[in-house]
């Protein structure tokens, strides 16, 4: 597996491109032929989780990997400019909720795997594959709650927890949207995520943050964790590896409901290398990376029946939202973070 940096991928990309189309060894030469052993994915996932999938693809395949890591955002940039000549071949980040906008940069592949896989979590479109989640939580610190009770998002306007609270900007933060997303869809008048009273729920919780938001999502479980915050709204797998780890932190997933945004990986429209990366993708939704992933990492595998490590929830004792609609919420983004920032101004 070989890593780029993405700030230093300007020279590599072209000299993967040259390579690409001329610059020696096996190369794909016309329909029908082998493709080069070789595959470019763009990756938004943590290092545990590029690490616990990558070698071993590279080891069953005998495809070459050249990971590039960078944030969702910037991957997702580089795909976008390089879509009239494409340099990657999979973009392994984010979820339909974020790249159904860019569906037109992605083709269209449902795994030989998506049987196998949660109702819930299957390729629905024939672009976005479910492959792990990083379902919403609260992460409580244990030994600063006392006797407050913290279960569901209604525990969290009591005035105990004024102040105490740790949430992230939903409008830049995409799990603080998500937990936004958690508790319109819990409060909403019949499941209704903009009704009035979601938006109600909303301003009384902005209330009870007493003016503190976290400026990173890694603040808010750092922040809980060190003390700082009694509860913090964030996603799982920081969480359950702050568990895993022995700090004085519990997860809670809240008894209204939560989201499992499945994070999803997507194949490059026009990509050098279309066949490594359909393999790419079977392998992540087999059974011997989803399985091997459910008992060593903290990160949420989708297939059915895959067991999980003791120290992360039981699927059947998490309420999930039930009529949490990924596409609308997509399309609705943008309206929803405004409707957010006027909440927020109108509490200052």
């Amino acid at each position: 597996m070989k890593i780029k940096a993405l700030a230093a991928l300007t020279m590599a990309g072209m000299m993967m491109f040259m390579a690409g189309c001329g610059g020696g060894g096996d190369k794909k030469t016309g329909e029908g032929t082998a493709e080069e052993k070789v595959l470019t994915v763009y990756s938004a996932r943590s290092e545990s989780l590029n690490n616990a999938v990558i070698p071993k693809f590279e080891k069953a395949t005998g495809i070459k990997v050249n990971l590039v890591v960078a944030g969702t955002g910037e991957v997702l940039k580089r795909v976008n400019s390089e879509k009239a000549n494409p340099l990657g071949d999979v973009l392994w980040a984010a979820d339909e909720t974020m790249l159904s906008g860019s569906k037109d940069l992605f083709m269209e592949y449902v795994s030989k795997e998506n049987d196998q896989m949660m109702d819930a979590f299957k390729n629905k479109h024939g672009v976005f594959t479910p492959a792990f989640a990083d379902p919403t939580v609260m992460i409580v610190n244990t030994e600063l709650q006392g006797d407050i009770k913290i279960e569901g998002f209604a525990d969290l306007l009591n005035p105990a927890l004024k102040g105490k609270i740790a949430f992230g900007d939903p409008v830049n933060s995409s799990s603080a949207f998500q937990s936004l997303m958690a508790m319109l869809y819990a409060n909403g008048k019949d499941g209704d995520p903009m009704s009035e009273e979601a938006w109600d729920y909303v301003s009384k919780f902005i209330a009870n943050l007493d003016g503190k938001m976290a400026n990173s999502s890694s603040q808010v479980y750092k922040g809980v964790a060190g003390g700082e915050y009694v509860v913090g709204l964030t996603w799982e797998d920081p969480a359950a590896s702050l568990v895993k780890n022995g700090a004085k932190v519990a997860v809670v997933f809240p008894t209204e409901g939560a989201i499992f945004p499945g994070e999803s990986v997507q194949i490059i429209k026009n990509s050098k290398h279309p066949e490594n990366a359909k393999k790419f993708v079977d392998f992540m939704l087999s059974e011997e990376i989803q399985s091997a992933i459910g008992k060593e990492l903290t990160v949420r595998p989708l297939r059915k029946g895959v067991e999980l490590a003791d120290y992360m929830t039981p699927i059947d004792k998490i309420k999930l939202t039930s009529n949490y609609d990924e596409a609308w919420v997509a399309a609705n983004k943008a309206e929803i973070s405004k409707k957010f920032s006027e909440q927020l101004e109108k509490s200052m």
